[in-house]
């Protein structure tokens, strides 16, 4: 099974990555958790710019996103909903197709528990577009229980696509 980790945020050393890092660690044995860093490169999105060709930076998110079983997302939030770039970088795979129908497990690395539901929230309406199946979608506090909870949730995300039926 592969699991495509992506991060929401774009910062070298963003508490979000570290959860995918740990993700990965945690993923059993038969899974790979493969995370892109490919967000930062994708233009704006613009259907136009199909016309002359898909950039190569997008058709690189729609292989990775297709090559995918399942996808873990790690979400900070800004100003109350999903980073931008992260907006963008679903854009681009909801006319493709690629994440259509996907098991997609949301959460957010945060200081406290109450934090990150927000944008939890907008990212979920914004994967409905997709018709994913959403898996966690509570955020992650950073402290003594943080891999434990990580870990669960990779368990989770595991089950869930070794359940879901072939189409």
């Amino acid at each position: 099974m592969r699991i495509l980790g992506v991060c929401g945020s774009l910062q070298a050393h963003s508490n979000n990555l570290t959860l995918l890092r740990v993700a990965a660690a945690a993923a059993p044995e038969g899974v790979d958790l493969i995370i892109f860093d490919g967000v930062r490169s994708l233009p704006h999105f613009n259907p136009d710019l199909e016309a002359a060709g898909v950039p190569e930076a997008v058709t690189e998110w729609r292989n990775a996103v297709d090559a995918s079983d399942a996808v873990l997302i790690a979400c900070p939030e800004y100003a109350f909903s999903l980073p931008g770039a992260l907006k963008n970088a679903i854009d681009w795979v909801i006319g493709s197709g690629e994440l259509e129908g996907k098991v997609v497990a949301i959460t957010a690395a945060v200081p406290s528990r109450e934090r990150g539901r927000r944008g939890l929230s907008a990212l979920r309406d914004t994967l409905s577009a997709a018709r994913v199946s959403i898996v966690g979608g509570e955020p992650i506090p950073r402290g003594p229980d943080f891999e434990q909870e990580v870990s669960e949730l990779v368990r989770r995300l595991v089950a869930a696509t070794s359940d879901k039926p072939v189409t």
